[in-house]
């Protein structure tokens, strides 16, 4: 069962967050409070928005899909950005992953949104092939930047 995370959700998202990013091997990049994300996904200006995977016959949240709006100057619409999909390792095979991407896809074709999409370490094979199974195209042409830390602060100053 898919379903809108709702606010005593945070503590067993927080769960699942810190979980995915110890399987990316960055336990200590997790910093997100409850405070923070509750404040990101319920507070009067909701950033971002989650869905959770429940399973069907033991009721624990197995999964989630944190997500959030962006935008296409080319479509003029908006699409929407998957930043954490994460299905626990013992749930995995079971449809929890394809359901919560099929759910933002209904939203996505619901609203009139163009795209969805998402970015995937270059080293998960799994995750690489489940996403090619669902039809998903890498976006090869396209190089990630960031700036954060020192740098953040000087282009800032």
């Amino acid at each position: 069962m898919i379903r809108t995370a709702v606010p005593d959700d945070v503590p067993v998202l927080l769960d699942l967050i810190a979980e995915l990013a110890d399987y990316e091997g960055a336990p200590h990049e997790a910093k997100a409070t409850p405070a923070q994300l509750h404040e990101a996904l319920f507070g009067p200006y909701p950033a971002a928005f989650a869905h959770v995977a429940v399973d069907d016959q033991t009721g624990e949240t197995v999964g989630m899909a944190l997500w959030f709006l962006n935008y296409s100057t080319w479509d003029g619409v908006h699409g929407v950005y998957l930043e954490d999909l994460y299905v626990r390792p013992a749930a995995r095979g079971h449809g929890h992953g394809r359901a919560l991407l099929r759910t933002l896809a209904g939203l996505c074709v619901e609203r009139g949104y163009t795209r969805l999409q998402w970015w995937v370490l270059d080293a998960n094979e799994p995750a690489i092939a489940f996403y090619r199974s669902l039809g998903a195209k890498p976006m090869d042409a396209w190089t990630v930047f960031r700036v954060s830390g020192d740098a953040l602060a000087e282009l800032a100053d």
